[in-house]
């Protein structure tokens, strides 16, 4: 058994933050595979049903080629055991993605070596910014045609505001790329042409100028290589990991996640400089990750992981503690006590009942419905979690069944697609349609997807002649009531029961505003 500060020290919560197509999936696969979590990933290049990566697991997700939904990995790796929170890559699903970084200690951005920083990623940035999240870079897709290595460190430098400091050094690229020279262990890290199979670990050497370099690569590539190697420790900043833990320096590696290359030195990274669980912020106090109470937050919740069961399953992140099975937790929000029967641990889709966890771990609580994100749940003490964001919708369609008789089981599914957190769900006070608002539009047509193959439901989204969507709120009961009954056309509930004003432009929302100055018309609902 290891003791607490022993085991908080060997976590390394994180995740993964890049532009579609930039290979995050490719790169979660392989650092599964490093971790020895899966068998050799041949999975991403066998053909058919079999491409599709680890994390991927969701049938739209197969379908449309994009990862969709947060899965969480657990693996262990020299000395400690990784989560790895996989996170949407489509700008459509940002609020889930929003919600996911509020749950790691650091990030992996990757970029695509020929692209440089694309606008997704410079989104995801700025959410880590604000909570100061470490930051290690991965420049990926080397074998391939690339810009200048230099070029890519003075555009993370200048678009994103943060010292750059190169970890390791590409070796020419495209067909020329033959591997990198790792700065920081003074190694020199071939790239094996074989298909498949590990790259060897790099060969030791005495520093840039040692002779085996010149015995193991091409006489122009060596002159490249030191040149560069020179003018990169004379131009950029050394390794500062205080800055890096700051969240104000970034630690820079190539590679190439396809050919397994630049994986190991990225994964050794992190188990050497990532931060273990920090404390985590509640509204009373910060919360020390070993205190000996058990403390979580739910961040995310997901509906039919599994098809044959209509479960719903809360992503907890352990704060505080030693959890182990069988405990009893309160849910503050309800004041309930909950038995954790059977806790469970993820390898994205695959699961395996969780005898026991620590600060950092993410662990999956079974639920019919009394979980929201942002519940806390604890040994007794009030905590709540702060941070949690949940944004108003931009985009509202009305949906309703093919079949009017199955109008019953799509509310139900609507509901349960809606605890999400990735949609709104709203049921207007007068009239039989439901609202469903989203923060980008590609998730009309997944939810149509998801209703249709989870539910058995299909559905038709239409258009609607509504503008935004408010949450309200008031201490003053007669004020709420007076505004609820004299537009009950405008009015609406969301799965919680809380009330909501549906504006049909910006001119209603704002005379509703000037009309009920003791209601709050709230954006983000926590």
């Amino acid at each position: 058994m290891s003791s607490l500060p022993q085991a908080v020290s060997r976590r390394r919560t994180f995740a993964i933050i890049s532009h579609p197509d930039a290979g995050k999936t490719t790169l979660t696969e392989k650092l599964l595979l490093f971790g020895g979590a899966i068998q050799l990933a041949g999975a991403v290049k066998a053909r058919g049903e079999q491409r599709r990566a680890r994390s991927d697991w969701m049938k739209v997700e197969r379908e449309r080629g994009i990862s969709v939904a947060s899965s969480v990995m657990t693996f262990d790796y020299a000395g400690c055991t990784f989560n790895l929170l996989d996170t949407p890559g489509h700008e459509d699903f940002s609020e889930d993605t929003y919600r996911v970084l509020t749950a790691v200690d650091s990030a992996v951005m990757v970029i695509d070596a020929a692209k440089g920083i694309e606008e997704q990623t410079r989104k995801l940035f700025e959410v880590c910014r604000l909570r100061d999240v470490p930051i290690i870079t991965f420049i990926n897709k080397m074998d391939r045609e690339t810009r200048d290595p230099f070029e890519l460190m003075d555009e993370i430098e200048q678009t994103l505001a943060l010292d750059v400091t190169p970890a390791s050094w590409p070796i020419g690229m495209g067909r020329e790329f033959l591997g990198c020279y790792d700065l920081w262990k003074d190694s020199l890290v071939l790239l094996s042409r074989t298909k498949g199979g590990l790259p060897d670990a790099g060969e030791p050497c005495s520093g840039i100028d040692d002779p085996m370099l010149d015995a193991q690569l091409p006489a122009h590539a060596v002159e490249k290589l030191r040149e560069s190697v020179e003018m990169a420790r004379a131009l950029c900043p050394a390794f500062d990991p205080e800055s890096y833990l700051a969240g104000h320096m970034t630690p820079v590696f190539f590679g190439s996640a396809v050919n397994n290359f630049g994986v190991r030195e990225l994964l050794q990274g992190l188990a050497d400089q990532a931060p273990p669980p920090r404390p985590q912020p509640t509204a009373q106090r910060a919360v020390d990750p070993c205190e000996e109470t058990v403390s979580g937050v739910v961040f995310k919740i997901q509906a039919n992981m599994d098809p044959k069961h209509r479960d719903r399953i809360a992503f907890v992140r352990l704060a505080s503690g030693h959890f182990k099975r069988g405990m009893k937790l309160k849910h503050i929000r309800s004041g309930k006590q909950l038995t954790m029967h059977n806790p469970v641990m993820f390898l994205a889709q695959d699961r395996e009942v969780a005898e026991e966890a620590f600060p950092g771990d993410i662990i999956g609580v079974p639920n019919h419905g009394n979980l929201r994100i942002g519940d806390a749940l604890t040994e007794g003490e009030d905590l709540v979690f702060t941070g949690i964001p949940s944004f108003a919708p931009e985009l509202l369609q009305k949906v309703r069944p093919t079949d009017p008789l199955k109008a019953k089981h799509l509310g139900r599914a609507l509901t349960q697609l809606a605890e999400e957190g990735a949609a709104r769900v709203f049921k207007p006070r007068i009239g039989a349609d439901w609202i469903v608002g989203v923060v980008g539009a590609l998730q009309f047509e997944v939810m149509a997807d998801r209703i249709r193959t989870e539910y058995d439901v299909p559905v038709v989204f239409e258009p609607t002649s509504l503008y935004t969507a408010r949450w309200l709120e008031s201490d003053d009961p007669l004020a709420l009531k007076k505004l609820l009954d004299g537009n009950a056309g405008a009015i609406a509930d969301d799965h919680d029961g809380s009330p909501v004003f549906l504006a049909r432009n910006a001119w209603h929302l704002d005379k509703a505003v000037d009309d009920h100055p003791k209601v709050r018309f709230l954006k983000t609902k926590g």
